[in-house]
């Protein structure tokens, strides 16, 4: 059976590439009884969900899809910003 220390050096590596069908399957019964594998590898996909996110946001051009702030929220932030620094 995989070590917790081999398993997660795989999961690393399967992001990039496919694994050797030996070593996927090694991977799965690992991660089936392994609760803390298989928190490892929920975390490594958010974070690749993540950076995707942020990768297309940063293609997309200035104002789209909401994700800037209505001038009302902004002033907002700067008066309470004004108020807690004195």
């Amino acid at each position: 059976m995989l070590s917790c220390r081999d398993v997660t050096r795989l999961l690393s590596r399967s992001m990039d590439a496919s694994l050797p069908v030996g070593k996927r399957i090694g991977v799965r019964f690992h991660l089936l009884i392994c609760k803390f594998c298989a928190r490892y590898r929920r975390q490594l996909l958010l974070i690749r969900k993540a950076a995707r996110h942020l990768a297309e946001a940063a293609d997309r051009p200035e104002g789209s899809a909401g994700e800037k702030l209505s001038a009302e929220a902004r002033d907002r932030i700067r008066e309470s910003l004004r108020t807690r620094n004195g």
